[in-house]
C-alpha cells in the first residue's frame, strides 16, 4: 500500500451512499412536468410538492433532533414537510395546491438543509455504538438513505397514476419469456428465521426486523411463480369481483363503496384488456404478475380454494434448504444484480414472472425478489424483543394496529439494500396502488 493512501471510513462509506440516494430521487422528481407539481395522483396521499420537501425535511429533523448541533431556519418547513399520510380509512385530504409553499421556497429549503446538513455531517466523529441512549451516526446515516429509497418507490407507484402527458418519458428495456405454466411445488416442513439478531451480523435494520424469530413451518405447497396478470383474468372473468361469499365483510363494503371492479393498473380498452405502464398503456401482458390490494389477492386465493402464505411460509420457500443454513437469498449468496431479477431501478414496470429463472429458491421457488412485493396473510406485528427506534418511536410501532399486512420481496423500484431478508414491508389490505402482487399457498 502507498505511503499516502489512507482506508476509506464507514462513514464516508455511507455519506456517498446517501449522496447517490439523492441523486436517484432527484431523477426521479424530473420525469414529471413543471407544472404538475402540485397534481395529486392518489387521493389517499399528499400532492406531489410535499414529497419535495419531506425528504430533506426528513433528514434535517433527523440529525438536529440527535448528535448535531443543527438550527433550524425555516421551522415551519420542518414541520409541514415531517410527515406523510398512512393511507388508511378516515377521510381524504383535501387541501388545495394554493395552500403549499412555492417550488423555489421549497427547492430553496431542500439545497440549503443539503448544505448545512452535509457540513455538520463532516464534523462529527462516527461511533460504531450506540452511546448513552443515543443512535451512532452510522445508524443515523443508515435512517437517512433507506427512508429515502423507500420514499423512491413510493413516489414511483405515485408517478404511475400521473396522466402520461404530465410526464416526461423515459426508455426502458424489455423483458420477455415464454409464458409460464403455473404449479404448486412441495416445500418440506422446517424452520424459518424471520428478522435479524441483535449485534451478530453488523447489519443495519429497521426496529421491527429485531430481535430474530425462529418458526417451525409444517409442510406446505406454494405456487412456483406469482400470480399473473392472466391468471387473475380468468378469476375476473369468472366473475369474482361480484361473488361476495369470495370476499370478507370489511373487503366487499370497501369493494363496493370504491366500485372496485379490476386491478388499479388495468383498464378496458374498446376491445381488450390495457395495461397502464408508467409511461404507456400496452395490452395486457397476460405473464406479467398481477398488482392488486391485499383484498382482492384474498378474494383470489379463496376462488382458487388456497390461501396467501404466511410470513413464516414465505420465508421458508424462499431461504430454507433440505440440509443447510438458510441462504441470504433465493438464489444463494451473490448480491443482487440485474442478471438475477427485476429490482434495484432497472425498469419502470413488471416483466415475465418467468423471466429470470435464476431467481430460484432451493426448492425451485422463482421469482420472490422483485418484479413485485407479495402479499402474506401475517398481520404487521412486533417479534419478541421489539424495542423501538428512541430517534425514531413510531416508525413501525404506530402501525402494530392489525390493520397492515406484511409483504416480502421487492419490485422493479426496490432499491438492492431493501432486498435483504429481514426486510419487512407492510400496508393495509384496501390499498391497491402499490407493486404488490402475490402467490397462494395450500396443504
Amino acid at each position: 500500500m502507498a505511503a499516502n493512501a489512507r482506508t476509506i471510513t464507514s462513514g464516508e462509506i455511507l455519506t456517498s451512499q446517501l449522496v447517490e440516494a439523492r441523486g436517484n430521487t432527484d431523477a426521479l422528481f424530473e420525469i414529471v412536468r413543471a407544472d404538475s407539481l402540485y397534481e395529486r395522483p392518489i387521493p389517499e396521499r399528499h400532492r406531489i410538492i410535499f414529497y419535495l420537501g419531506h425528504l430533506e425535511a426528513f433528514d434535517w429533523n433527523l440529525f438536529s433532533g440527535h448528535n448535531s448541533p443543527l438550527k433550524s431556519f425555516a421551522p415551519e418547513l420542518d414541520k409541514l414537510f415531517a410527515f406523510g399520510i398512512d393511507p388508511v380509512g378516515g377521510g381524504l385530504p383535501a387541501d388545495a395546491p394554493e395552500e403549499w409553499p412555492s417550488v423555489t421556497t421549497v427547492v430553496e429549503y431542500k439545497h440549503r438543509i443539503r448544505r448545512e446538513l452535509d457540513a455538520s455531517i463532516g464534523r462529527i466523529e462516527f461511533a460504531g455504538n450506540e452511546e448513552r441512549g443515543r443512535a451512532s451516526l452510522e445508524t443515523l446515516l443508515h435512517v437517512a438513505i433507506e427512508h429515502r429509497l423507500m420514499h423512491a418507490e413510493t413516489l414511483a407507484y405515485m408517478f404511475h397514476q400521473l396522466p402520461f402527458d404530465r410526464k416526461i418519458w423515459q426508455p426502458q428495456n424489455n423483458l420477455a419469456g415464454p409464458s409460464p405454466e403455473n404449479e404448486m411445488v412441495e416445500i418440506p416442513s422446517g424452520k424459518a428465521t424471520l428478522g435479524l439478531r441483535r449485534n451478530e451480523f453488523h447489519t443495519f435494520g429497521w426496529d421491527n426486523e429485531f430481535e430474530a424469530a425462529e418458526v417451525e413451518v409444517p409442510a406446505f405447497r406454494i405456487e412456483k411463480y406469482m400470480v399473473t396478470n392472466g391468471e387473475f383474468l380468468t378469476f375476473l372473468e369468472a366473475g369474482g369481483y361480484y361473488d361476495p361469499s369470495l370476499w370478507s365483510a370489511d373487503d366487499w363494503q370497501w369493494k363496493e363503496k370504491q366500485n372496485i371492479r379490476c386491478p388499479a393498473f388495468w383498464c378496458r380498452g374498446e376491445e381488450e384488456w390495457l395495461y397502464r405502464g408508467m409511461f404507456e398503456e400496452v395490452t395486457l401482458p397476460l405473464d406479467w404478475p398481477v398488482y392488486v390490494s391485499h383484498a382482492e389477492a384474498s378474494a383470489y386465493a379463496r376462488w382458487a380454494g388456497k390461501s396467501l402464505p404466511t410470513e413464516a411460509q414465505w420465508h421458508r420457500a424462499a431461504y430454507g434448504t433440505l440440509d443447510g443454513p438458510e441462504r441470504s437469498f433465493p438464489w444463494g449468496a451473490e448480491m443482487p444484480s440485474k442478471r438475477l431479477g427485476n429490482f434495484d431501478f432497472y425498469r419502470w414496470d413488471p416483466g415475465p414472472v418467468n423471466a429470470f429463472p435464476q431467481n430460484r429458491s432451493a426448492w425451485g421457488v422463482v421469482g420472490q425478489l422483485g418484479n413485485g412485493w407479495e402479499w402474506t396473510s401475517s398481520r404487521f406485528a412486533p417479534f419478541e424483543g421489539f424495542e423501538s427506534f428512541s430517534f425514531y418511536p413510531g416508525y413501525s410501532a404506530n402501525f402494530f394496529d392489525g390493520k397492515h399486512y406484511v409483504m416480502k420481496g421487492g419490485s422493479a423500484r426496490t432499491a438492492g439494500p431493501l432486498l435483504r431478508r429481514a426486510f419487512r414491508n407492510w400496508f393495509q389490505p384496501h390499498y391497491q396502488y402499490v407493486y404488490a402482487g402475490f402467490r397462494c399457498v395450500s396443504r
